[in-house]
């Protein structure tokens, strides 16, 4: 999962990723990622519209958004 999201900052994609909350919610999140730490992932985050951190620890999943298709 690290090499996705190193790849996926080194080429400025998007990133959708599964986050669980320090309450135990999950969310599901589209982001452009800024930096990674040692635990922590620093991104802007399309829903919260601000930068956000993230420990890599509750992050569940991570993938490519899926592309809308429009006529």
């Amino acid at each position: 999962m690290i090499g996705f999201l190193i790849s996926a900052m080194e080429n400025k994609e998007k990133v959708m990723i599964y986050y669980m909350d320090s309450e135990g919610d999950v969310s599901q999140r589209i982001i452009r990622i800024v930096d990674i730490g040692d635990a922590k992932v620093l991104a802007y985050c399309y829903y919260r519209k601000q930068v956000r951190s993230f420990k890599i620890n509750n992050i569940l999943s991570c993938g490519q958004p899926k592309r809308s298709v429009g006529a």
